[in-house]
């Protein structure tokens, strides 16, 4: 991979929705820690990486009925938010399915002409019998991942065992935990790697304070994935931390408004790597 290539990566995010919870709805086991409940936002997002092979997706939301009958509140549709930054689907971009809950995949299907990237440990997983039990079927959706299964049909799946390059400087990284398939986005930009979570870690605080989020598919596997970001962190792997659903995401004032969708976008903007401040 060229600098050239890594230079033209750019990473866009996209809240897209939200709700108000509790923490105890939000962290595992949260009576366990002795402090106090008390009120938490959670922020709906996905990302479109401005690549110059195309763009591409990185996960594709919530549906407005997935997210109704959940109580969540849609701030945009997502596929016309993907659209206004040229990543809607006549433009036919790569899908990278992080994993398959309900905020991930919401609309996959509008997608119809995209590959769609994703860790074979998750496709196999929402397969089995297991994943009717009502802790996981929450949080899935049998009508998308029926999506998910006809697209494979079409044969538009393209699956990875523990890791795949989508583009250059675009790398797809398993690390479980959170769900059995449960995948990071690691981007180089003119910045330096920027690490897309997603829900391997939701907020900061999950990472800062070794708190695994409510819905899980293995603790062990979650607290692995926790050292291994800080890990890439530390060992400069990864210059930036990007969470799935952290609402102080766009506090950060590297996140510059986009002209395309400036109440809902925000466009990463760091110095070039290697840059004196």
């Amino acid at each position: 991979m060229s600098s050239v290539d890594a230079a033209g990566n750019e990473v866009i995010a996209i809240r897209y929705g939200t709700r108000e919870t509790r923490r105890s709805e939000v962290f595992l086991n949260h009576w366990a820690t002795g402090e106090p409940d008390g009120p938490i936002r959670m922020d709906y997002y996905f990302w479109i990486i401005r690549a110059p092979t195309g763009p591409i997706l990185v996960d594709c939301g919530f549906s407005a009925p997935g997210g109704a009958v959940r109580g969540r509140s849609l701030l945009v549709d997502p596929v016309a938010a993907a659209a206004a930054f040229g990543a809607g689907p006549d433009a036919a971009p790569d899908v990278i399915v992080t994993h398959e809950h309900y905020d991930h995949i919401g609309n996959l299907e509008r997608f119809a002409r995209s590959r769609i990237h994703l860790a074979r440990a998750e496709l196999e997983f929402w397969r089995r019998p297991v994943a009717h039990r009502p802790l996981f079927a929450m949080v899935g959706d049998g009508g998308e991942l029926g999506a998910l299964d006809a697209a494979d049909a079409e044969g538009r799946v393209v699956t990875f065992d523990e890791e795949t390059t989508v583009a250059p400087g675009v790398r797809v990284i398993r690390v479980g935990g959170h769900t059995a398939g449960q995948a990071m986005v690691l981007v180089e930009t003119a910045g330096g790697p920027v690490l897309l979570t997603s829900d391997a870690v939701h907020y900061v605080e999950e990472l800062d304070r070794d708190r695994p989020f409510v819905h899980i598919d293995s603790v062990a596997d979650m607290y692995v994935a926790f050292d291994r970001v800080r890990a890439m962190l530390d060992a400069g792997e990864a210059v930036r931390l990007v969470p799935g659903h952290d609402p102080g995401v766009f506090d950060d004032p590297a996140w510059q408004p986009a002209p395309e969708l400036p109440e809902h976008a925000r466009r990463l903007v760091l110095p070039p790597a290697g840059a004196v401040s």
